[in-house]
């Protein structure tokens, strides 16, 4: 049994630890934050809204926000990082479905991401396009189709890689529309549409901020959206769920996660000025420009939003036999 003394140190340190965390909570944040991008820069909405976050976040919170892009194995790279960093509230992560999905794809996780990581705050949602180049003879969605079942593993689609949000949304077309096409992955979705405008690539899902320029420009062609409803940027394209592919629906999201054990007072404070952010006209307006629409749901309420989407890629990704490449 310990002595008097050491029962008498034991309980006053146990009293200090939390007046240390609430200490440390006061002061923070006294340094700069690190938001980690786990797909290259430039790689679609979920770099570009990091950055965007960032630009608000600094001056409010009275540091600078660095973006830390470390792409690689679909997500798994960039959220490790963040998973290992100490829980103190300079390292979060910009996470997306991958973070969510990869369980599924992936025979070794080096982290679980039901339980290594804090759910903050949904950042946005977006929908993604379903674009192809303009020498495809396929002007719809339908002719896209009939146009994969006349020639059975002949067209190609590029993506982020396997895990992220155009390859799950691509997948789960294929398999809706019982196509064959094969996968080509790259490093991000920018240097596939690059090959998609030289026509090196048949088609993508990709997101709107990166495709619907190219649109505009004659160097692609929209076939369709990939919400349940048209998008109030392009209203003219169809959804594919009224093109021929009843009942798909995927929607992108982005949203920020703290490290596990970060105090409550931290994770507190940042989720407020996040909050602040995404209410704020010049985030709305920026978001809406990109077609997206602002987040900023409760730590509890994206806790049950990402549970749910965990639960419902498992399924799909079961369901449909969407294998890794």
């Amino acid at each position: 049994m310990p002595s008097l003394s050491k029962r008498r140190l034991l309980a006053l340190s146990l009293l200090a630890a939390p007046l240390a965390r609430a200490a440390f909570a006061q002061t923070w944040p006294d340094r700069p934050i690190r938001i980690v991008v786990p797909f290259p820069a430039g790689a679609g909405v979920l770099d570009i809204m990091a950055r965007l976050l960032a630009q608000h976040l600094g001056p409010a919170l009275g540091q600078q926000i660095v973006i830390d892009n470390r792409p690689g194995a679909g997500g798994t790279i960039g959220a490790d990082v963040v998973a290992k960093a100490p829980p103190d509230g300079y390292t979060v992560l910009m996470g997306n479905p991958s973070l969510v999905v990869n369980p599924f794809l992936m025979a070794k996780m080096p982290y679980d991401p039901m339980t290594d990581f804090i759910p903050l705050t949904l950042v946005n949602t977006a929908p993604l396009l379903l674009v192809a180049h303009p020498s495809l003879p396929a002007n719809s969605v339908e002719e896209l189709i009939a146009l994969a079942r006349a020639k059975p593993a002949q067209l190609n689609y590029g993506s982020g890689g396997v895990g992220s949000t155009p390859f799950l949304a691509t997948e789960l077309f294929r398999s809706m529309a019982n196509i064959d096409v094969t996968h080509v992955p790259y490093r991000g979705g920018a240097p596939a549409l690059a090959d998609l405008v030289a026509g090196q690539l048949s088609f993508m899902i990709e997101n709107m901020p990166g495709t619907l320029p190219l649109v505009k420009s004659g160097k692609l062609k929209a076939l369709g959206v990939t919400t349940g409803h048209r998008a109030a940027l392009a209203p003219d394209i169809p959804t594919i769920a009224e093109s021929g592919v009843p009942g798909y629906e995927v929607v992108g999201w982005n949203g920020l996660f703290l490290v596990r054990d970060t105090p409550r007072a931290i994770a507190g404070k940042l989720y407020d000025e996040v909050a602040k952010a995404l209410r704020s006209a010049s985030v709305k307006e920026q978001m809406a420009a990109l077609g997206a629409e602002p987040g900023g749901n409760t730590p509890a309420e994206f806790t049950a939003f990402v549970r749910a989407e965990s639960a419902r890629w498992g399924r799909i990704i079961q369901d449909k036999g969407i294998k890794p490449e």
